[in-house]
């Protein structure tokens, strides 16, 4: 039954696909209209996958599923990114930025302090990742505090540029970049796949996963690393997603009603990109809209956490 909904997920999403790239194409010029959705398209879907695998690992190491890896501080640091980038630059310099460059320099930094964090905080005891979440929580804080500071002091188109950095976009994606964060999305794809059966001995507990002969620092830094890789090149590529992941994870554990990682993530990735490539058709194809379908998505995924924390469902 569960992999009788794999493949329906499967087949709801290449529907959608279909859809993205026909639907209302015209008479015009096809090749130059189709080449650029599905340029968009694969930035979609790359997005979505990371997203979701994310998600879904971060929440099996955790032991908790209201948290995403954004309560790490890796939207905030972003942000912090862009807001210095333009306060030293100026609007014109950022402007002026090499687009493989700076996703490259992002990526890097994000990916660095993520394990400077991980290495340094996770260490043997029962209590480390709790503690390593709450002080991410707090370097998220210190960052948008920084933010907020040079906010302050540049002008106001200035301003706007860095506002306009602070919500994901998932157009104007050039093609080098998108090449790149899918080869870095493949090695990814190829070291969780191995991961699987160590998730799920994780999702059993520390002391469960130790009795087993699972050496659960070594396992939980190996996925927190693929966790750090895939939000960093995710949030350099469109920009910072905050509470989409909580969404996809919970559909997908209500959907397959099952532990396995062998199930879940497959399902977690095809959920997220079904979301995103059903809701930015709807909004450009049928409603002919030009908002910004993360604004919407982070307002669902923020009511659903709320949801989720009234209900008291953690686990």
């Amino acid at each position: 039954m569960p992999d009788r909904r794999l493949l329906l997920l499967g087949g709801a999403l290449a529907l959608a696909c279909g859809f993205f790239l026909f639907y209302g194409l015209g008479s015009g010029n096809r090749s130059f209209i189709l080449g650029l959705r599905v340029s968009r398209l694969s930035t979609l879907l790359v997005v979505a996958v990371a997203i979701g695998l994310a998600t879904m690992m971060f929440q099996t190491v955790s032991a908790n599923r209201i948290l995403t890896p954004s309560i790490m501080g890796f939207d905030a640091l972003y942000l912090l990114m862009q807001t210095t980038l333009v306060f030293v630059l100026g609007p014109a310099g950022f402007a002026g930025l090499a687009a493989p460059m700076k996703f490259g320099a992002e990526t890097v930094v994000m990916v660095l302090a993520a394990l400077a964090l991980f290495g340094t905080l996770l260490g043997q005891g029962r209590t480390d990742v709790h503690r390593m979440i709450l002080v991410g929580v707090i370097f998220g804080v210190l960052f948008r505090s920084m933010s907020s500071f040079f906010q302050r002091l540049i002008d106001p188109n200035a301003f706007a540029i860095v506002q306009g950095a602070s919500f994901a976009s998932f157009g104007g994606v050039s093609g080098p970049l998108l090449w790149a964060a899918a080869a870095v999305l493949g090695v990814c794809l190829l070291v969780i796949w191995r991961m699987v059966p160590v998730l799920d001995v994780l999702a059993l507990g520390r002391t469960t996963a130790i009795n087993l002969g699972l050496r659960h620092r070594m396992a939980s830094l190996g996925v927190l690393t693929m966790v750090a890789i895939l939000v960093s090149v995710s949030t350099a590529l469109v920009g910072p997603v905050a509470f989409f992941g909580l969404l996809v994870s919970a559909l997908a554990h209500a959907l397959m009603r099952s532990h396995r990682h062998a199930l879940l993530l497959p399902a977690a990735a095809m959920i997220a990109a079904l979301v995103l490539v059903l809701g930015q058709s709807v909004f450009e194809r049928v409603l002919g809209l030009q908002s910004t379908l993360s604004v919407i998505v982070e307002f669902l995924g923020g009511l659903f956490f709320i949801w989720l924390l009234l209900k008291g469902r953690v686990r």
